[in-house]
């Protein structure tokens, strides 16, 4: 369950807005995290990814192997991925979304999935 609380928090936290350049990429991220005071554990991507864009929408995919740190059990390696895009809606209003998965570190467990759609407006 500390696991899957980890791979909640990595979705959470894991969202780019949008592509700065066209290209192949290398994306270390470290996501920790709490309920209430009590740390649960951390998550750190080592992804190689691919960000661009298509028309008027940035994309990226990135995957690779993510070590899983619960808070006083072994870590464990997990491989993850994400794919996000976003869009301009306006001047001020943009659009984006992202998809990501882990892989289950026990042979006969649950992959986790995650999902995130958003706006962002600027003033």
């Amino acid at each position: 369950k500390m696991i899957k609380s980890v791979f909640a928090a990595t979705a959470a936290l894991s969202m780019s807005a949008g592509a700065a350049f066209a290209g192949p990429y290398v994306n270390v991220e470290a996501n920790s995290g709490w309920t209430g005071s009590d740390y649960s554990g951390t998550a750190t991507d080592f992804h190689i990814g691919y960000e661009g864009a298509a028309g008027d929408v940035g994309y990226y995919v990135q995957a690779g192997p993510t070590l899983v740190s619960p808070e006083g059990v072994d870590s464990e390696t997990v491989f993850s991925g994400k794919a996000g895009a976003s869009v301009a809606a306006t001047d001020r209003l943009s659009l984006y979304g992202e998809l990501s998965f882990a892989t289950s570190p026990e042979d006969d467990g649950d992959n986790g999935y995650g999902g995130k759609l958003g706006a962002k407006f600027n003033f």
